[in-house]
């Protein structure tokens, strides 16, 4: 767009078109009246068609088949280049020559994020029929809501099956095939005769030169007109081939040679079809087994596209079934799944890292069986694919070179097999094998399920951490079933008695059905065999070496250095007085890292005036949505951060000799540690320093690469430890080089060069002193690292004067100096495990080289040759700006006048002369004299102008500072410009959580809030019942004796919070709570700490917060980093689900904290069926948070919403969606800027607190707030200065500054000016210290017009569409009894689409009655499979009665009533030993009771407060993070019980006598039930369970109680132990008790 040029709206409108052309070319026009539509009403369409009661399949008759080029309709897309390129003219090769390895672009990494539903069907006996495809037709459909449509609500994200070949159907048309000599490929050809006709001569080409015959090619029948317009606009043209392999090639081997005619293939099409449709030339399947039939499609329309697939003719013994859920709607036919081996559903975190050293040793692997045809494979893999797609060509390679997929996936996604009671129990052996494989293989991690298949078996292999749902089930006639979901076949009763077993994978879990041998196999017998196969611990004893075995590790007793040059060094290195107080000696002092609070309010390092380490110019990247963070703190054991020394050796050839490495268990080396590494011979180490000349231009980038090369020779010359030291001389004139930048130089110089694999990197630094630096070094390709400067000063902090007198006063532990570096070396490994859990990464050696950072401020020149892949959008400093700024810190250790303390830089805490923070005292006493604070009538308009003043003098420091405005309109009235009561109905504040704020601030931001028809938001935490009662008791004094301690306030006043969060912690959130809410919030992230769940102090859990939150007062609450239910983007569209059913009137919104990606991830956000995206900022506040995630976690909230903006407005995903932003949000500048970037909405957070009373003391994690507003204490709140007049005085001031803005930019409104980026420019005049290189036009990228910003805030609530909930509440008895509290029972059938059933319900109730009001009887059976949420938000009254079986978050949310789940009559498998429930069940429960007649899944009762259950087993994690109520587990359970279980009771039944082995101790007691109290308890639990369900285990168990009792653990948290069920001594307790009193 020209500049200053303005648009009306068909100018804006012809403009989007213009420019989405480039990302959807061709698209067909949009339907009309389709851009509001949800993402439930186009599902609905398809619910009948699915639903199995309902569901008749008809086969077609064979169909006469064309054998010749035949079109298919379709228009060209966008294609992606691959990685290697042959000229035209060039011959095809046997093989491509050897070309630089390709590092993985993080950019096109994060274009593509998806999950899905996955399943197979498979006849053991290998007995082939057209019921199986009619079967996973079937289930596929089923699956319709865990995929997704593209912007059409038309175009699938993907689905598909793969099979055996269909040779029966295809030897109708070409009798020659011959099933043991042929092959069949499915293609994907560009839609374009020429080049299909060149598509068709490559492979005929290379068939040939293979010795191959060409039999035919067959154009595949479908049916395009139910293609939807996305999809169609990129639909391919379809052909199958027929191929005879070479004389005598049969099975394994003529599979390797299809095998090379496709990567051959791959290889050529680069060299000859024009790079913009290569992508579009793909073949999902070339095999003489199986073959693909997928594309970008909605479920149910696969069968009716393929026509192939309802032919009779068609005929397999087992089909996987994938359906897509991919966050991107753009559509890429070739990434729709299965794969050639496999199906996935979840998503690799270390997808960067894994392709990175798939591409540094692709070039090494080799295998007598390829007979040297190896670089005929390569690249092996492409960051323009998928994750999954990756991890199916590596899987690929290992099975084609004689593994079997059981063994590729077992080495690939490795089980975590330490402290693993059952592995040890019952297959030990494989530790062995894992042990081996991790010195040749890093894992795939992250959250996944693998269905998988090589024609001869079919499996299934779930992660590590479980984190997918997978069950499955036998039948007599021998058909094996695995699905995501249970019920997809419609048929829990009318088929309970053929049904032998069911079951579910745990984490790292694997069954095999071997249709070769008709043999099933589960975990213990799979790894069991393939441990034995080869002698792996044989191996391992000439392989690997522990660090002790190379030399003692010791901690050194005393300071290396004098005091005056330990300050020369610190100074020199970068570190202030802050990094050394706050930092190094808090982790030395207590072995944890530091809390602070508030945010990040200073400036971007890049911004700044003040010198940074180049380390705070990165931010780490962190899980949201599409995986989940992990929690270290309480499921630590399935992490690990070990990491090994020395070369990888050839994965494809193990062997004794394959590798000689040193296991080392941690990364952080201790000085004598980093002594024999550097000398062991047989590693071959070599130290090499880091130095560059001072002064010189250029210097030091040319000896970055200097290094390069001297360290590849190293490697060449067989050293397999390359040691980089910053250890050099004090001279003046030589500083060191950047440790990070030499690492990362080095890492992808290596990876460039094929040496990365051969040789380790370990870096001794005087720069890594935090768990940021650490992380970063690990990150970008450092083994392990010696942080030595950290390591003296540690020492020197404990032997000084000043130490020595804290100890002696009693104000510091007494500990050694070896425990002071003890500590550090702890805190920074468990910073270390927390930064890679953010990610969701269990492995170091996955994170390792992985790359999980953006720069925010480094140059191109720095990226490509330092950071290669890592996202970069602002460009920034140049290495000559980087020379200066190590230049700079290393003159500090020369000064004219001699060192006498540290610089303190202020970077965490407001100093005088230190860095800007924006939160700062004057800001704050402007902004209370502006507002008139405690002074009612005192606002005042010229103070309010001084506030503004203040920012535009202030320095640079966010990069909307960056940005001005221009527009060649002419200025008007304000009188023109809307009001400003409709600006602030704009207005939310931000998610304080009632507990980390004072009941005072938070109520009065609220009535505030709802004054100005804004939105106060309650953050996590609940809220109380009678702050959703306006007053109407307001005495004249503005006193209302409801809340006597509040002032200011008025009649009509209401201080309910109009947004209510639901956070992962699910504190108060109670059916009552959601039926309340205006709004209700998903808090995905915080952005002050990402990827970490929230924490309070036990200080601040008083009486009255501990019942808000269903806890106990005094015990501290941690949230769990990851919500339990959403592990992917389909588990949050099942939680938003979930929300609009208790609650169809609330809108739902999902809070994201900007990082690079986002924008994809807000696609499947909106695609989720969300009504509102929050995007938050880096700088957002806390109450409480680790120092480095506040500093170092999140991107900025400008580069967070552009992207967010901009890609729903290319997505046509933007009419969907309110898009909101908050982060340092403060004056009408910032709203104007905000909404040209594309907010409709705008929230304030730590200002809101300042405008009423805050004085930016930052102790708020101390609960010492001096004036009342961020604590819990009765005589701080006394002092709360702030009434709701305050903020609404603030809020005005700000939205009359957007009128004057907007009149001054000639627009009449908000409306006008949100997405109009192309009305910013960048300042010319906005002069940075350290660089001219900042390159904002990212943010001022104008995509097109977005629609009415006002009408999409007033848009309706997206619809579930209708639900069974619905036809029970139309039900006039049941309206009338729940009206009457009156009493009904009713019976209904259930399907597993019946999702979130009885929610709605539940709501209909709590409406009207509460949460415990409610005194009638709903009494509810349903039979059949229930869909996932089954029960969620259950309330007092509703009992209910469920005969079948459930999936995932059974009772989610329970308030109260009963829920009873029993198997079907008939069932011939014993209930107890069947999993008859997913996992998640009982999360967040504030009341009722469940009883399950079955087993259930992982993270049974997590977060349970107050709900009682009785289940007959568990997986992992079972009363997780519990605060309140029962379980009762009358079975074997999995590991880490009662992890974070800080309140209520769990009774374990022991048969086998070893469930303390399972047991998490750290906080709860295991002890008999010894008390009467107790025994009644239990008795009673289990009485009420066999009555409700029938248990036989529960009868037998009664039958024999005294017996059975003494078999029963009961855990107790230590707020527990006097409870009459627990202490013997309760009555004495209490007779004691009544004495005293």
């Amino acid at each position: 767009m020209e500049a200053g040029r303005t648009l009306g709206r068909v100018g804006l409108q012809q403009e989007l078109q213009q420019r989405r052309a480039a990302v959807l070319p061709a698209l067909p026009n949009k339907p009309a009246g389709t851009t509001r539509r949800s993402r439930a009403q186009a599902h609905n369409k398809d619910v009948n068609q699915v639903t199995p009661a309902r569901v008749a399949f008809k086969s077609a008759a064979p169909q006469a088949v064309q054998l010749a080029v035949a079109k298919q309709s379709g228009v060209v897309a966008h294609a992606v280049v691959g990685d290697v390129e042959l000229s035209a003219d060039q011959p095809l090769p046997a093989a491509a020559p050897r070309t630089a390895n390709v590092v993985a672009d993080m950019e096109t990494i994060l274009q593509e994020r998806d999950a899905c539903g996955v399943g197979f069907i498979a006849s053991l006996k290998n007995h082939k029929s057209h019921t199986v495809v009619e079967q996973a037709l079937m289930a596929l459909g089923c699956m319709e809501h865990r995929g997704a449509c593209s912007a059409d609500d038309d175009s699938g994200d993907g689905a598909g099956l793969m099979t055996q070949i269909p040779w029966k159907l295809l030897q109708k048309e070409m009798p020659q095939l011959n099933e043991a000599t042929s092959g069949v490929g499915m293609l994907f050809m560009p839609n374009d005769d020429k080049l299909e006709a060149e598509c068709k001569k490559i492979y005929e080409e290379v068939l040939a030169k293979e010795g191959m015959k060409l039999l035919g090619w067959r154009a595949v029948p479908v049916k395009p007109e139910v293609v939807g317009r996305f999809a169609k606009a990129t639909q391919p043209r379809i052909w199958q081939i027929m191929v005879e392999g070479k004389q005598g090639l049969v099975g394994d081997a003529l599979e390797r040679q299809l095998y090379i005619v496709r990567k051959l293939v791959d290889q050529a099409k680069l060299g000859r079809i024009p790079a913009d449709k290569a992508f579009d030339f793909y073949t999902c399947s070339l095999s003489s087994r199986t073959i693909v039939y997928k594309g970008m499609l909605r479920s149910v329309v696969v069968g009716q596209f393929f026509k192939d697939l309802v032919n009779t003719s068609y005929e397999t013994a087992f089909a996987i079934y994938h359906r897509r859920f991919s966050t991107n709607t753009t559509p890429k036919w070739p990434l729709a799944q299965p794969m050639r081996i496999l199906g996935h559903n979840g998503e690799i975190n270390t997808l960067q890292g894994n392709l990175n050293w798939v591409a540094s040793r692709e070039h090494e692997l080799k295998h007598p069986i390829w007979e040297g045809r190896e670089e005929a494979l390569v690249p092996l893999c492409n960051a323009a694919n998928s994750d999954s797609a990756n991890l199916d060509n590596v899987a690929e390679v290992l099975v084609h070179t004689g593994s079997d997929p059981a063994e590729a996936l077992m080495l690939l996604v490795p089980e975590a097999y330490r402290n693993h009671p059952d592995l040890m129990k019952t297959y030990p052996e494989v530790k062995d094998f894992y042990e081996f494989y991790e010195g040749l293989q890093e894992g795939w991690d992250g959250p996944a399920l693998l269905v998988f298949s090589d024609g001869k078996t079919v499996g299934a292999r779930l992660d590590r951490n479980g984190l997918r749902p997978a069950r499955f089930w036998r039948t007599k006639d021998d058909m094996i079933y695995v699905a995501s979901e249970v019920g997809v076949l419609g048929d829990v009763i009318t088929n309970a008695g053929n049904v032998v077993a069911k079951g579910r994978l745990g984490p790292g879990q694997m069954v095999v059905a071997d249709l070769t041998n008709a043999k099933f196999y589960e975990n213990s017998a799979i790894s069991g065999e393939v441990a034995k196969r080869k002698p792996y611990k044989e191996w391992l004893t000439t392989s690997l070496r522990k660090l002790k075995d190379l030399g003692e590790s010791t901690y050194l007793t005393e300071p290396t250095l004098d005091a005056a040059t330990l300050l020369k060094l610190q100074a020199a290195s970068g570190m202030g007085a802050e990094d050394t107080q706050m930092v190094v000696e808090a982790m030395a002092q207590g072995g944890i890292e530091p809390t602070y609070c508030m945010g990040d309010d200073i400036p971007l390092a890049v911004l700044s005036d003040k010198p940074h380490p180049l380390y705070n110019y990165f931010k780490q990247r962190f899980a949201q949505v599409t995986n989940p963070p992990i929690d270290p703190l309480r499921e630590g054991l399935v992490m690990s951060i070990e990491m090994r020394l020395g070369g990888r050796g050839n994965l494809l050839t193990p062997g004794a000799s394959t590798y000689r490495q040193v296991l080392l268990k941690s990364p952080i080396l201790l000085e004598s540690e980093l002594a024999s590494i550097a000398n062991d011979k047989t590693l071959g180490s070599k130290t090499f320093k880091l130095v560059f000349d001072g002064g010189k231009e250029g210097s030091l980038e040319a000896s970055l690469k200097a290094l390069c090369l001297e360290v590849e020779a190293a490697a060449r010359a067989g050293s397999q430890c390359i040691v980089l030291s910053d250890r050099v001389e004090m001279e003046a004139g030589r500083p060191p080089l950047p440790c990070l930048l030499a690492t990362g130089a080095v890492h992808h110089h290596l990876i460039a060069t094929g040496l990365r694999s051969n040789t380790s990197i370990v870096v001794d630094t005087a720069s890594c002193y935090t768990t940021h630096h650490a992380a970063m070094l690990i990150g970008y390709g450092a083994h392990a690292i010696c942080p030595y400067l950290g390591y003296e000063t540690a020492r020197q902090w404990r032997q000084s004067p000043r130490t020595v007198s804290l100890i002696k006063a009693g104000k510091v532990p007494d500990i050694s100096v070896k425990d002071s570096q003890k500590n550090l070396k702890k805190s920074l490994e468990k910073g270390i495990m927390k930064i890679m859990s953010k990610m969701g990464i269990s492995l170091l050696q996955c994170y390792h080289g992985a790359q999980i950072f953006e720069a925010y401020g480094l140059g191109k020149d720095v990226v490509e040759l330092c950071f290669r892949g890592s996202v970069s959008r602002i460009g920034g400093m140049s290495f000559a700006d980087l020379q200066r700024e190590s230049e700079a810190f290393w003159g500090k250790a020369f000064p004219d006048k001699a060192l006498s303390k540290l610089e303190d830089y202020g970077f965490i805490q407001s100093k005088a002369k230190g860095e800007y923070h924006a939160n700062n005292q004057t800001m704050a006493k402007l902004l209370h004299k502006s507002v008139g604070l405690g002074n009612p009538g005192k606002d005042d308009p010229e103070s309010y102008k001084a506030y503004q003043a203040h920012f535009q003098e202030a320095p640079v420091t966010t990069l909307r500072d960056c940005l001005d405005f221009k527009s060649d309109r002419a200025p008007i009235a304000v009188a023109e410009v809307e009001s400003a009561d409709k600006i602030m109905s704009r207005f939310c504040t931000g998610g304080m959580s009632l507990g980390a704020i004072s009941r005072e601030t938070h109520e009065t931001i609220a009535v505030a809030m709802n004054r100005i028809g804004g939105k106060s938001n309650s953050g996590e935490g609940g809220e109380d019942p009678s702050r959703w009662v306006r007053l109407a008791d307001v005495d004249a004094a503005g006193k209302s004796p409801s809340t006597p301690y509040l002032k200011g306030l008025r009649n009509g006043d209401i201080a309910t919070s109009r947004i209510k969060q639901v956070a992962s912690g699910r504190f108060g959130v109670t059916p009552q709570y959601l039926v309340n809410a205006d709004q209700l919030e998903i808090k995905i992230a915080q952005g002050a700490k990402p990827g970490e769940g929230g924490q309070l102090p036990g200080s601040k859990v008083s009486p009255y917060i501990a019942t808000l939150r269903k806890s106990k007062p005094g015990v501290p609450l941690i949230s769990p980093p990851p919500h339990h239910d959403i592990y992917s983007i389909e588990d949050l569209a099942q939680l938003i689900y979930d929300l609009h059913q208790v609650n169809d009137r609330a809108k739902v919104s999902v809070k994201l904290v900007a990082e690079a990606g986002i924008g994809v991830v807000a696609s499947g956000v909106a695609k989720a069926n969300a009504d509102v995206i929050q995007v938050s900022g880096h700088d957002g506040g806390t109450g409480a948070s680790p120092i480095s995630s506040i500093k170092h976690a999140g991107g900025p909230m400008e580069m967070g919403l552009a992207e967010v903006h901009q890609t729903l407005v290319r997505n046509e995903l933007r009419e969907r969606v309110v898009v909101r932003v908050d982060g340092g949000v403060r004056n009408g500048r910032d709203i104007l800027l905000s909404a040209m970037l594309g907010a409709d909405e705008y929230g304030f957070g730590t200002v809101a607190m300042i405008a009423t009373g805050c004085i930016m003391a930052r102790v708020c994690h101390t609960n010492n707030c001096p004036v009342g507003v961020a604590s819990q204490r009765e005589e701080l709140r006394a002092r709360f200065p702030g009434a709701p007049e305050d903020l609404v005085n603030f809020f005005h001031f700000v939205a009359e500054e957007v009128r004057a803005g907007l009149a001054e930019l000639g627009y009449k409104s908000l409306d006008d000016v949100i997405g109009r980026a192309d009305i910013l420019t960048q300042r010319s005049n906005a002069r940075l210290s350290k660089t001219s290189g900042l390159d904002l036009s990212f943010l001022t990228t104008f995509v097109g017009a977005s629609g009415v910003s006002s009408e999409r805030i007033a848009s309706p609530v997206h619809s579930n569409g209708p639900q069974l909930d619905d036809r029970i509440l139309e039900d006039p008895e049941v309206a009338e009894a729940i009206r009457s509290e009156g009493t009904i029972s009713r019976e209904y059938d259930i399907t597993n689409v019946d999702r979130s059933c009885l929610g709605r319900v539940a709501g209909a109730i709590a409406r009207q009655h509460g949460d415990k009001g409610f005194a009638g009887n709903l009494h509810i059976k349903l039979t059949g499979s229930g869909g996932q949420s089954f029960a969620c938000f259950n309330v007092q009254g509703m009992d209910v009665l469920l005969v079948g079986e459930a999936n995932d978050y059974v009772c989610k949310g329970m308030g109260g009533g009963e829920v009873a789940i029993m198997p079907p009559p008939g069932s011939t498998f014993a209930a107890e030993g069947a999993s008859l429930v997913g996992n998640t069940c009982l999360y967040g429960a504030t009341g009722g009771t469940l009883y399950v007649n079955g087993r259930a899944g992982e993270r049974f009762a997590v977060r349970n407060s107050m709900a009682d259950a009785v289940v007959e087993g568990a997986g992992d994690h079972c009363c997780e993070y519990m605060t309140g109520g029962t379980v009762v587990c009358l079975g074997t359970v999995g590991r880490n019980v009662a992890a974070g279980m800080t309140g209520g009771l769990g009774y374990f039944l022991d048969e086998e006598g070893d469930l303390c082995d399972y047991v998490n101790t750290e906080i709860v007691a295991i002890q008999r039930v010894i008390t009467p109290a107790g025994k009644a308890h239990l008795k009673g639990l289990i009485t009420a369970h066999v009555e409700k369900t029938g248990s036989a285990k529960g009868k037998a168990l009664l039958g024999n109680w005294e017996e059975s009792l003494a078999k029963f653990w009961q855990l107790v948290p230590p707020a527990e132990k006097n409870l009459p069920e627990v202490n013997l001594n309760y009555e004495s307790m209490q007779a004691k008790q009544a004495v005293a009193a």
